[in-house]
């Protein structure tokens, strides 16, 4: 699958005023992350209801963007994109992906999760990326570590996703004790704009 998309047109108790950082995360497929789906829009968005708080909101061109390798990706989101205790992840696809995957390592604010899965599918580019459990069973997810160094979690899904059977999606938000937020007609989320996700973080922080 590719899911950036170019579009044709045009913690418990903890204080969200801690967030500093929001970043946001990609699909993978390639391609300018500006021109696909929604991710400049939620940047823009964010970007102009945060300002005074002082929030810088990431969305940069990921490295290695079409198989979204783990060990490609996590570093660069430490590294580069700073993600910290401050930080609130939004991850697409496999941007959520690697979202769980970093919080099973590192304390973040939150994680907001969009058009998540816990298997490959059988998908070539998916089983590549080394984010899913092997059928040997190495490389298991550790949800208890992510609920563990997150302050909150949030999965949107939707009923009619056509890469994602909605059990998977289901199995996300409740292995990893999530906000879940079920919808029925937003298939993979390659959309122009999320509303919905926008005002949802914007919940959060103030």
């Amino acid at each position: 699958y590719s899911f950036c998309t170019l579009l044709v047109e045009g913690g418990e108790g903890h204080n969200m005023s801690a967030c500093k950082r929001i970043i946001i995360l990609p699909g993978n497929g390639g391609g300018d992350v500006r021109q696909c789906n929604w991710y400049a829009w939620l940047e823009k968005k964010l970007s102009k209801a945060l300002e005074e708080k002082g929030i810088v909101v990431e969305l940069r061109n990921m490295p290695d963007p079409v198989v979204a390798r783990r060990e490609v990706w996590l570093p660069f989101m430490k590294d580069v994109l700073q993600a910290g205790e401050d930080t609130i992840i939004v991850g697409h696809s496999s941007g959520a992906e690697a979202a769980m995957r970093y919080a099973e390592q590192h304390k973040v604010l939150g994680i907001v999760l969009v058009g998540a899965c816990h298997t490959h599918l059988g998908d070539a580019t998916e089983l590549a990326s080394n984010y899913y459990p092997h059928p040997d069973g190495s490389n298991p997810w550790r949800f208890a570590e992510q609920v563990r160094n997150t302050t909150f979690r949030t999965v949107f899904a939707s009923v009619d996703d056509p890469f994602l059977p909605i059990e998977e999606q289901r199995h996300v938000g409740s292995s990893i004790e999530a906000e879940y937020l079920e919808h029925s007609d937003k298939g993979h989320w390659i959309l122009e704009s999320v509303p919905e996700v926008l005002k949802h973080i914007l919940q959060k922080i103030n």
